[in-house]
């Protein structure tokens, strides 16, 4: 990514994990309404604003039809980059199947790979966090299908309301999808981000590791010169990561 140098009094915004539509669109609808009161909020001083995956719960793109709902975050979104503040979107495992909407529509690019980032001379690595490291085996599996080029096209040709209603069901109720095996913490020792983190920290130093994903609002030390973030949600911690420059911090948004 090209680097960032922030404007006087300006700051970079990091959120991750809202699945809206989950475990209802009624019963996300207020989580909704409260993300986009904080995208109001920080809309003042932001200059860029990071999405770290998993906006949905899911999330599939045919040629002509999208998801139902949402309605009050993408208009908020595309209010955003109207106006000139610089989104960016991870893509995470709940919305695998973004194919140009959001490039397209809302003029936010999308990645799918975790990317280096420069912001003010500070060294980050970000991604949405599924599938790195020694552990998230049972993700990893499944990745490799939902990823297929050929499974792909198969759910393709399933009629929306049967292909959104089977995954919606799916996204819910399997574990591994959810991610609700994952949503506990393990001890450093044995979170599998950390462990990347410290794998990636042998060959390159970065100040700042941000990730998704665990659902788990975490600061971790790494070496004395290098810290593991991790976003934590939008359904149990409403926490979110903020950089002025010189420093980077988990808040928690109260409404």
């Amino acid at each position: 990514m090209d680097p960032i140098t922030l404007s006087k009094g300006k700051k970079i915004y990091f959120a991750s994990d809202n699945h809206l539509g989950a475990p209802s669109a009624v019963e996300s609808l207020p989580r909704e309404k409260k993300f986009v009161a904080w995208l109001d909020l920080v809309k003042k001083d932001a200059e860029a604003i990071f999405l770290m995956g998993d906006l949905f719960d899911f999330w599939f793109e045919y040629k002509k039809v999208v998801p139902k709902g949402f309605t009050r975050t993408l208009g908020k979104l595309a209010e955003l980059t109207d106006s000139g503040i610089s989104v960016f979107y991870f893509v995470g495992n709940h919305d695998l199947w973004m194919n140009g909407y959001f490039e397209e529509e809302l003029n936010i690019p999308v990645f799918r790979r975790p990317q280096e980032l420069t912001i003010n001379n500070t060294a980050f690595f970000i991604g949405h966090g599924d599938g790195l490291g020694p552990g998230d085996k049972g993700f990893k599996r499944m990745k490799k299908v939902f990823t297929n080029p050929f499974a792909k096209w198969l759910f393709r040709w399933l009629h929306p309301d049967l292909g959104v209603r089977l995954a919606q069901y799916l996204s819910v109720n399997n574990k591994i999808i959810s991610g609700e095996a994952d949503a506990q913490y393990l001890g450093e020792d044995k979170e599998w981000l950390v462990q990347y983190c410290k794998r990636k920290l042998e060959g390159q130093h970065y100040d700042y590791f941000v990730f998704g994903h665990r659902h788990l609002p975490l600061e971790i030390d790494l070496n004395g010169k290098s810290t593991y973030v991790n976003l934590g949600d939008w359904i149990k911690y409403f926490t979110y990561g903020v950089f002025d420059g010189e420093e980077m911090k988990l808040l928690t948004f109260n409404d």
